[in-house]
């Protein structure tokens, strides 16, 4: 059946509104719902690496207590953010491997978890081997960092090649860029003169400072301003001592507070030498004969950076902008004052002409004044241009 076109209007008008109430209502809607992807973190421990393979699935965490009981405070301070264990085992032997992976909020403190969890067993690789960015090996155990990443590995029977197994692992752990990836500054300091091997130790907080055998009181070294420590042993018995600090001020500070609490009890510590380059302080303090411990302490110095792309202070634009601000306002002033000096000097010299030549005068004439005539004649005054003109 044919409808008219007056009908087939009236049919379709009734529908036409809801259809276009309902199309803007889902426009709005699709405008309103956002879809956010979000990326899983990459798994801290591989299901396999080298010759290895994952036994069953790991245990991952977040909380530092459930992951490592007795470390759960140090690991706060070095700054936790998950963990992952799991058990490998080789294809190639009935060799198993024991992995505890953590990671943290970035490479300061994976470091400073490394010099925590090193045992004085292990030593440095040898030299052309490379494992992270640290990396300490026993016999049948070894200690790396990654990035923000410390890895643990204990093999049950012992492997003489852990370090060379271990690398495929390092590989697969997760990476990091920029700042957070930027290794310590203070532990690099440490001068290698008479240094025990693996003595140095980096401390971010007061429970791994006192565990790793820090000499100083860990309540007056200002934990809570964001102080870094680094302790080492030197051979004779003295302990170097390398503290960081946001500011010079801080550091003075705490420098004060340090040589108190030595002078309080001075028989604790031996032979004694502080001193205090901006935000870092170095210490001395043991056995060892004064002659080195000078030389020690004075052959600590911070780096010197020169940037040239480095933004400049807030202030110093500041200063920069109320400069140019005042230096504009007397060029303007000046302007202002020479332009109303040059109106002002001809509203008067036409107004002087124009007044000149309404009394009917010229306009331009020389001032008149008076002649005084001292030939000797006695002659009446006249004003110039007025009187006859005196006869020779």
């Amino acid at each position: 059946m044919i409808l008219s076109e007056r009908r087939w209007k009236r049919r379709t008008g009734g529908l036409l509104v809801p259809v276009l109430v309902l199309g803007i209502g889902l426009a709005a809607a699709a405008q309103q719902t956002q879809t956010a992807l979000v990326m899983p973190p990459v798994p801290l421990l591989p299901m396999q690496f080298g010759g290895w393979q994952l036994q069953g699935a790991a245990v991952t965490g977040t909380d530092a207590a459930q992951g490592d009981t007795a470390r759960a405070s140090a690991l706060h301070e070095f700054g936790l953010t998950r963990y992952a264990t799991g058990t490998y085992k080789s294809a190639k032997s009935a060799t198993t491997l024991e992995v505890k992976a953590y990671e943290f909020v970035d490479a300061t403190g994976a470091t400073a978890a490394f010099t925590y969890f090193r045992t004085p067993q292990q030593r440095d690789l040898a030299a052309g081997q490379k494992l992270g960015s640290n990396a300490a090996v026993s016999g049948d155990a070894a200690v790396f960092t990654s990035g923000a990443s410390l890895v643990v590995a204990t093999s049950q029977g012992g492997h003489p090649q852990l370090a060379t197994e271990l690398k495929p692992l390092e590989v697969a752990l997760p990476k990091i860029g920029g700042s957070r990836g930027a290794a310590p500054l203070l532990p690099g300091l440490v001068p290698a003169q008479g240094l025990e091997a693996g003595s140095v130790r980096y401390a971010l907080g007061p429970v791994s400072y006192q565990a790793e055998g820090g000499v100083l009181p860990p309540e007056i070294l200002g934990w809570d301003k964001s102080a870094e420590v680094v302790t080492a042993h030197v051979s004779g018995g003295g302990v170097l001592t390398l503290l960081l600090y946001p500011t010079p001020q801080i550091a003075g500070d705490r420098g004060r507070a340090i040589e108190a609490a030595i002078n309080a009890q001075r028989a604790r510590y031996g032979v004694v030498k502080l001193r205090r380059e901006g935000p870092m302080l170095v210490l001395g303090t043991g056995s060892f004969s004064p002659t080195l411990e000078r030389q020690l302490v004075e052959s600590v110095h911070l780096p010197v950076q020169l940037t040239w792309d480095k933004k400049m202070p807030l202030e110093f634009h500041a200063e920069v902008r109320k400069t140019y601000s005042l230096l504009t306002s007397i060029a303007v002033f000046c302007g202002v004052g020479a332009l109303a000096a040059i109106l002002l000097g001809l509203f008067l010299g036409f107004g002087r002409a124009w007044v000149r030549v309404l009394m009917g005068k010229p306009a331009a004439t020389e001032p008149e004044f008076l002649r005084i005539d001292l030939r000797g004649g006695a002659a009446p005054l006249h004003a110039e241009g007025t009187g006859p003109e005196p006869q020779s």
